[in-house]
């Protein structure tokens, strides 16, 4: 009896060990991959991105945190012949590229500005379509260039009056969740190759989207989302586009960023719209492309304008 309890002790120090440098291993190479990695350069490090459709409107579509630019092409055949579509890989996301960078809202701005620009969709014309940190982001961008554009659409917008909201709000929902935004959040990011696969695939992902989600590294998500997110503040920031178009597209069951939120900071524009999604989460694009596609010509484009 004794030798069984012995063996089962070895036995499970061994495994424990096997875990523990499979741990150190991952998060040791993810750490170098970004220690070893170049400094952000913006006039050589151009974002990935691609044009689509050739309407006469045009989008510029912008992705929110571990997401890429494919994360729009669900459906997307449905409207390349109504809109000409700027689809962008942000900063340390996707296939763009990934040096060391603290990567700032402002980091972001101007790396976008570049492609917009280039591409041409400073028009004055162009309608901005963000998800979650990219609905952030499209607010900023906005509200920076608002001549460029004639309005935006934001879904999922994680607003917060603090990061002890968010914490609070990011506390009662996944393990994951929790431990992203916990102290030890920088090293749960480097484990991320670990924990992207496909036992863990949220139901509200597709495989692709989240295939997709690996396209990272541990300082681009970890200080994105303290950076973009957390350090923004959304009402200050948006006081000169207030009386712009901008729609809301939310979902109530949003467990990421919550309805109520939203619901209070929409009130802050006078012409803006609130879709209200019941039981939409917050991949709620990916459920409804088309509502929320036909949910832009209606605002923007139909009788309503």
């Amino acid at each position: 009896m004794k030798y069984m309890i012995v063996k089962i002790v070895k036995g499970a120090l061994v495994a424990v060990s096997v875990v523990l440098i499979l741990f150190i291993s991952v998060a040791g190479y993810q750490y170098l991959t970004v220690a070893l990695a170049p400094e952000y350069d913006p006039e050589t490090m151009l974002l990935n991105y691609e044009v689509v459709g050739s309407g006469e409107r045009s989008i510029i579509l912008i992705h929110g945190m571990a997401g890429t630019k494919d994360y729009w092409k669900k459906d997307l055949e449905q409207v390349t012949r109504t809109y000409r579509l700027l689809l962008v890989d942000l900063l340390g996301f996707g296939d763009s590229p990934k040096p060391q960078s603290e990567y700032t809202l402002e980091i972001q701005l101007a790396a976008l500005e570049n492609i917009i620009t280039n591409e041409g969709f400073n028009n004055g014309n162009t309608l901005i379509l963000g998800h979650s940190m990219g609905a952030v982001i499209s607010l900023a961008l906005f509200a920076e260039r608002p001549d460029w554009f004639r309005g935006a659409t934001v879904i999922g917008l994680p607003v917060f009056e603090g990061k002890d909201q968010f914490l609070e709000q990011m506390s009662s929902n996944s393990f994951f969740d929790k431990l992203a935004v916990s102290s030890y959040g920088k090293v749960f990011c480097m484990l991320h190759p670990l924990y992207i696969v496909k036992w863990f695939k949220p139901k509200n992902l597709t495989d692709d989207v989240f295939r997709d989600s690996k396209k990272h590294t541990w300082q681009s998500y970890y200080n994105s989302l303290n950076e973009v997110i957390l350090k923004t503040d959304l009402y200050a920031l948006t006081k000169n586009i207030i009386n712009r178009k901008i729609l809301f597209i939310q979902g109530t069951d949003d467990k990421v960023a919550p309805f109520v939120n939203v619901e209070k900071f929409a009130k802050s524009f006078p012409r803006a719209k609130l879709m209200e999604i019941q039981d939409g989460d917050h991949q709620l694009f990916l459920k409804q492309p088309l509502k929320v596609w036909k949910a832009i010509d209606n605002y923007f484009d139909g009788k309503s304008q």
